[in-house]
Protein backbone atom coordinates (compact mmCIF):
# COMPACT_ATOMS: atom_id res chain seq x y z
CA UNK A 1 0.00 0.00 0.00
CA UNK A 2 1.10 3.37 -0.95
CA UNK A 3 1.37 6.23 2.00
CA UNK A 4 -1.32 7.88 -0.54
CA UNK A 5 -3.81 5.18 -0.25
CA UNK A 6 -4.18 4.92 3.37
CA UNK A 7 -6.06 8.11 4.20
CA UNK A 8 -6.75 6.52 8.04
CA UNK A 9 -10.11 6.74 9.66
CA UNK A 10 -11.53 9.41 7.15
CA UNK A 11 -10.01 10.89 4.04
CA UNK A 12 -11.34 12.43 1.19
CA UNK A 13 -14.69 13.19 0.68
CA UNK A 14 -14.92 12.85 3.85
CA UNK A 15 -16.67 16.01 6.06
CA UNK A 16 -14.34 15.48 8.64
CA UNK A 17 -11.61 16.17 6.44
CA UNK A 18 -13.07 19.22 5.00
CA UNK A 19 -13.83 20.91 8.54
CA UNK A 20 -10.59 19.77 11.06
CA UNK A 21 -8.68 21.47 9.29
CA UNK A 22 -9.44 25.41 9.76
CA UNK A 23 -7.69 27.19 12.21
CA UNK A 24 -10.69 28.69 13.62
CA UNK A 25 -11.72 24.99 15.36
CA UNK A 26 -8.99 26.05 17.79
CA UNK A 27 -11.83 27.77 19.67
CA UNK A 28 -13.60 24.71 19.42
CA UNK A 29 -10.81 23.07 21.58
CA UNK A 30 -11.34 24.61 24.08
CA UNK A 31 -14.91 24.54 24.43
CA UNK A 32 -14.71 21.09 24.39
CA UNK A 33 -12.87 20.67 27.47
CA UNK A 34 -14.76 23.14 29.41
CA UNK A 35 -17.85 21.17 28.26
CA UNK A 36 -16.31 17.72 29.18
CA UNK A 37 -15.07 19.40 32.69
CA UNK A 38 -18.90 18.92 33.73
CA UNK A 39 -18.97 15.62 33.39
CA UNK A 40 -17.89 15.10 38.03
CA UNK A 41 -16.49 11.61 36.88
CA UNK A 42 -14.50 13.38 33.76
CA UNK A 43 -13.34 16.31 35.83
CA UNK A 44 -12.15 14.27 38.88
CA UNK A 45 -10.56 11.75 36.80
CA UNK A 46 -8.50 14.06 34.80
CA UNK A 47 -7.84 16.80 37.87
CA UNK A 48 -6.79 13.30 40.09
CA UNK A 49 -4.52 11.29 37.62
CA UNK A 50 -2.74 14.91 36.15
CA UNK A 51 -0.71 17.58 37.44
CA UNK A 52 -2.81 20.37 35.94
CA UNK A 53 -1.48 22.88 37.99
CA UNK A 54 2.16 22.83 36.87
CA UNK A 55 2.49 24.37 33.85
CA UNK A 56 4.99 22.48 32.33
CA UNK A 57 3.08 19.51 33.02
CA UNK A 58 -0.43 20.61 32.17
CA UNK A 59 1.15 22.11 28.91
CA UNK A 60 2.89 19.12 27.97
CA UNK A 61 -0.79 16.75 28.62
CA UNK A 62 -2.41 19.14 26.10
CA UNK A 63 0.57 18.80 23.59
CA UNK A 64 -0.40 15.08 23.71
CA UNK A 65 -3.77 15.64 23.56
CA UNK A 66 -3.29 17.83 20.03
CA UNK A 67 -1.02 14.93 18.73
CA UNK A 68 -3.55 12.78 19.30
CA UNK A 69 -6.27 13.84 17.72
CA UNK A 70 -3.83 15.15 14.81
CA UNK A 71 -3.38 11.97 14.49
CA UNK A 72 -6.47 10.30 14.57
CA UNK A 73 -7.76 12.92 12.26
CA UNK A 74 -5.14 12.43 9.67
CA UNK A 75 -3.15 9.76 10.31
CA UNK A 76 -2.38 6.36 8.59
CA UNK A 77 -4.32 2.99 10.27
CA UNK A 78 -1.32 1.96 11.82
CA UNK A 79 -0.78 5.45 13.26
CA UNK A 80 -4.03 5.72 14.64
CA UNK A 81 -4.03 1.87 16.26
CA UNK A 82 -0.73 2.75 17.60
CA UNK A 83 -1.62 5.92 19.85
CA UNK A 84 -5.08 4.32 20.13
CA UNK A 85 -3.89 1.29 21.83
CA UNK A 86 -1.36 3.01 23.95
CA UNK A 87 -4.38 5.42 25.08
CA UNK A 88 -6.37 2.63 26.01
CA UNK A 89 -4.03 0.91 27.73
CA UNK A 90 -2.88 4.06 29.84
CA UNK A 91 -6.49 4.40 30.84
CA UNK A 92 -7.52 1.05 31.87
CA UNK A 93 -4.58 1.33 34.29
CA UNK A 94 -6.43 4.35 35.74
CA UNK A 95 -9.41 5.11 38.58
CA UNK A 96 -10.54 8.57 40.02
CA UNK A 97 -12.74 8.87 43.21
CA UNK A 98 -15.97 10.08 43.56
CA UNK A 99 -15.73 13.14 46.08
CA UNK A 100 -19.52 12.78 46.41
CA UNK A 101 -20.07 8.95 47.28
CA UNK A 102 -16.08 7.79 48.30
CA UNK A 103 -16.48 5.39 45.80
CA UNK A 104 -13.67 4.53 43.27
CA UNK A 105 -14.45 4.62 39.15
CA UNK A 106 -12.72 3.48 36.24
CA UNK A 107 -11.33 6.31 34.00
CA UNK A 108 -12.52 4.28 30.86
CA UNK A 109 -15.92 3.36 32.17
CA UNK A 110 -18.34 3.73 29.04
CA UNK A 111 -20.38 6.74 30.21
CA UNK A 112 -17.00 8.84 30.56
CA UNK A 113 -15.33 7.86 27.24
CA UNK A 114 -18.69 8.76 25.44
CA UNK A 115 -19.00 12.16 27.70
CA UNK A 116 -15.48 13.24 26.70
CA UNK A 117 -16.36 11.93 22.96
CA UNK A 118 -19.46 14.09 22.47
CA UNK A 119 -17.69 16.86 24.25
CA UNK A 120 -15.21 17.27 21.07
CA UNK A 121 -17.46 16.76 18.34
CA UNK A 122 -20.45 19.00 19.35
CA UNK A 123 -17.65 21.61 19.79
CA UNK A 124 -16.23 21.00 17.15
CA UNK A 125 -19.14 21.16 14.72
CA UNK A 126 -21.11 24.14 16.30
CA UNK A 127 -18.00 26.13 16.64
CA UNK A 128 -17.60 25.30 12.21
CA UNK A 129 -20.97 25.96 11.66
CA UNK A 130 -21.23 29.15 13.65
CA UNK A 131 -18.19 30.33 12.11
CA UNK A 132 -19.64 29.90 8.59
CA UNK A 133 -17.70 26.71 7.23
CA UNK A 134 -20.16 25.32 4.61
CA UNK A 135 -21.81 23.13 5.99
CA UNK A 136 -25.38 21.71 5.24
CA UNK A 137 -27.70 19.39 7.44
CA UNK A 138 -26.84 16.53 6.06
CA UNK A 139 -22.99 17.58 6.04
CA UNK A 140 -23.39 18.20 9.52
CA UNK A 141 -24.97 14.11 10.44
CA UNK A 142 -22.10 13.02 8.21
CA UNK A 143 -19.79 14.47 10.82
CA UNK A 144 -21.62 13.45 13.38
CA UNK A 145 -21.64 10.01 11.94
CA UNK A 146 -17.87 9.75 10.85
CA UNK A 147 -16.81 10.41 14.48
CA UNK A 148 -18.52 7.13 15.57
CA UNK A 149 -15.05 5.92 13.63
CA UNK A 150 -13.17 8.20 16.12
CA UNK A 151 -14.91 6.80 19.35
CA UNK A 152 -13.78 3.15 18.33
CA UNK A 153 -10.25 4.02 18.74
CA UNK A 154 -10.52 5.05 22.73
CA UNK A 155 -12.77 1.84 22.95
CA UNK A 156 -16.59 2.82 22.60
CA UNK A 157 -18.38 0.40 20.81
CA UNK A 158 -19.61 2.84 17.27
CA UNK A 159 -22.95 1.02 17.51
CA UNK A 160 -23.34 3.30 21.30
CA UNK A 161 -22.33 6.37 19.92
CA UNK A 162 -24.75 9.36 18.65
CA UNK A 163 -24.65 8.93 14.81
CA UNK A 164 -26.59 12.34 13.81
CA UNK A 165 -27.39 15.97 14.81
CA UNK A 166 -30.94 14.93 16.36
CA UNK A 167 -29.50 11.96 18.25
CA UNK A 168 -26.38 14.16 19.87
CA UNK A 169 -29.38 16.68 20.79
CA UNK A 170 -31.28 13.94 22.71
CA UNK A 171 -27.58 12.39 24.34
CA UNK A 172 -27.47 15.97 25.61
CA UNK A 173 -30.73 16.48 26.73
CA UNK A 174 -30.52 13.59 28.86
CA UNK A 175 -27.21 14.07 30.54
CA UNK A 176 -28.20 17.82 31.81
CA UNK A 177 -29.89 16.05 34.23
CA UNK A 178 -26.75 14.35 35.68
CA UNK A 179 -23.69 16.67 35.10
CA UNK A 180 -22.93 19.20 37.04
CA UNK A 181 -20.17 22.31 37.77
CA UNK A 182 -17.63 20.51 40.42
CA UNK A 183 -15.81 22.95 42.29
CA UNK A 184 -12.17 21.96 39.85
CA UNK A 185 -14.54 22.49 36.92
CA UNK A 186 -15.15 26.20 37.89
CA UNK A 187 -11.72 26.54 39.26
CA UNK A 188 -10.17 25.44 35.88
CA UNK A 189 -12.73 27.68 34.33
CA UNK A 190 -11.49 30.41 35.59
CA UNK A 191 -7.46 29.65 35.41
CA UNK A 192 -8.32 29.50 31.67
CA UNK A 193 -8.37 33.42 32.03
CA UNK A 194 -4.71 33.51 33.86
CA UNK A 195 -3.56 30.52 32.70
CA UNK A 196 -0.15 29.34 34.45
CA UNK A 197 2.38 29.09 31.50
CA UNK A 198 6.04 28.05 30.34
CA UNK A 199 8.04 31.08 30.63
CA UNK A 200 8.39 30.68 26.92
CA UNK A 201 4.50 31.04 26.25
CA UNK A 202 3.98 34.00 28.38
CA UNK A 203 2.76 35.90 25.44
CA UNK A 204 0.15 33.62 25.53
CA UNK A 205 -1.50 35.20 29.00
CA UNK A 206 -1.92 38.19 27.26
CA UNK A 207 -4.73 36.78 24.43
CA UNK A 208 -6.06 34.16 27.39
CA UNK A 209 -8.87 36.85 28.79
CA UNK A 210 -10.09 37.64 25.33
CA UNK A 211 -10.00 34.03 23.90
CA UNK A 212 -11.09 33.04 27.15
CA UNK A 213 -14.42 35.42 26.75
CA UNK A 214 -14.70 33.78 23.42
CA UNK A 215 -15.06 30.26 24.44
CA UNK A 216 -17.25 30.57 27.21
CA UNK A 217 -19.64 32.47 25.10
CA UNK A 218 -19.79 29.74 22.67
CA UNK A 219 -21.06 27.02 25.00
CA UNK A 220 -24.06 26.27 25.46
CA UNK A 221 -26.73 28.27 27.62
CA UNK A 222 -27.28 25.64 29.92
CA UNK A 223 -23.64 25.02 29.90
CA UNK A 224 -22.53 28.50 30.56
CA UNK A 225 -25.67 28.47 33.46
CA UNK A 226 -23.56 25.68 35.31
CA UNK A 227 -20.83 27.69 35.53
CA UNK A 228 -22.96 30.32 37.54
CA UNK A 229 -22.54 32.44 34.03
CA UNK A 230 -25.36 34.01 32.64
CA UNK A 231 -26.97 32.45 29.53
CA UNK A 232 -28.20 35.05 27.44
CA UNK A 233 -29.13 34.82 24.08
CA UNK A 234 -26.62 38.08 23.27
CA UNK A 235 -23.90 36.48 24.40
CA UNK A 236 -24.83 33.67 21.26
CA UNK A 237 -25.02 35.70 18.82
CA UNK A 238 -21.74 38.46 19.57
CA UNK A 239 -19.97 34.68 19.98
CA UNK A 240 -21.29 33.95 16.50
CA UNK A 241 -20.47 37.20 15.16
CA UNK A 242 -16.95 36.81 16.28
CA UNK A 243 -16.54 33.42 15.17
CA UNK A 244 -17.40 34.54 11.52
CA UNK A 245 -15.40 37.27 11.48
CA UNK A 246 -12.12 35.06 12.69
CA UNK A 247 -12.98 32.53 9.79
CA UNK A 248 -13.04 35.42 7.22
CA UNK A 249 -10.00 36.97 8.79
CA UNK A 250 -7.83 33.38 8.54
CA UNK A 251 -9.41 33.00 4.91
CA UNK A 252 -7.73 36.17 3.64
CA UNK A 253 -4.06 34.88 4.56
CA UNK A 254 -2.74 32.04 1.53
CA UNK A 255 -3.81 28.65 1.87
CA UNK A 256 -0.22 27.44 2.38
CA UNK A 257 0.31 29.72 5.01
CA UNK A 258 -3.42 29.35 7.22
CA UNK A 259 -3.40 25.40 7.49
CA UNK A 260 -0.94 22.74 8.71
CA UNK A 261 0.85 20.32 6.81
CA UNK A 262 -1.80 17.74 7.65
CA UNK A 263 -4.56 20.00 6.48
CA UNK A 264 -2.77 21.04 3.32
CA UNK A 265 -2.20 17.48 2.08
CA UNK A 266 -5.81 16.48 2.43
CA UNK A 267 -6.87 19.26 1.02
CA UNK A 268 -4.91 18.22 -2.28
CA UNK A 269 -6.19 14.99 -1.85
CA UNK A 270 -9.94 15.92 -1.61
CA UNK A 271 -9.35 18.15 -4.73
CA UNK A 272 -7.72 15.00 -6.72
CA UNK A 273 -10.64 12.67 -5.09
CA UNK A 274 -12.79 15.34 -6.71
CA UNK A 275 -11.41 16.41 -10.20
CA UNK A 276 -11.77 11.76 -10.57
CA UNK A 277 -14.34 11.75 -9.65
CA UNK A 278 -15.83 14.59 -12.06
CA UNK A 279 -13.96 13.20 -14.68
CA UNK A 280 -15.54 9.88 -14.26
CA UNK A 281 -18.85 11.42 -14.43
CA UNK A 282 -18.06 13.24 -17.74
CA UNK A 283 -17.38 9.95 -18.86
CA UNK A 284 -20.06 8.67 -18.23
Amino acid sequence: MRENDDHGLFGPGSVTWRVMGEPVLMVGGIRALLLQALHPHSMWGTAQNSELMDPHAAWARLARTVEFVRIRTWGTEEEIERVGRRVRKLHSKLTGLDLRTGETFAIDEPENLLWVHMGEVDSYLDVARRAGVPLSDADADRFVDEQRRAAAVVGLDPADVPASVAEMKAYYRDMRTRIWACREAREGMLRMFNPNVPRNLLPLKLAAPGLGLLVVATLPRWARRMYGLPGLPTSDLAATLTLKGLYRTTHAIPEHMRYQPDALRARRLTREHEDAAGALGMAV
